[in-house]
């Protein structure tokens, strides 16, 4: 069982388009998520601890290394709206076996 973050600089439209994504590929590759929240990288950065995975914008990674520390996932997007490089990103992490229902 798994949960996920997505998270942008303002958490209104790239981080909800970010978790429609992410939502589709978590349906398409059948993994056991229990939530996807989305929020602003204040927001994000005070609460990764409490995820699983979390995904932003390539440049805001950085910023989740405690998070990482503590053993979350931290996936830094280019195209944070992208299924693909999603779905790219959790096949090549085996997340999707991982988090498999």
């Amino acid at each position: 069982m798994a949960t996920i973050l997505a998270t942008c600089a303002n958490g209104a439209g790239s981080s909800l388009l970010m978790k429609m994504a992410v939502e589709k590929v978590v349906k398409e590759l059948n993994m056991n998520v229990t939530r996807v929240h989305h929020c602003a990288i204040a927001e994000g950065k005070s609460t990764a601890k409490n995820f699983d995975i979390v995904f932003c914008p390539l440049n805001f990674k950085s910023m989740f290394d405690d998070a990482v520390k503590s053993g979350v996932t931290v996936i830094g997007l280019k195209n944070v709206m992208s299924a693909d490089e999603i779905k790219k990103n959790v096949l090549e992490l085996g997340l999707d076996q991982k988090f498999k229902k």
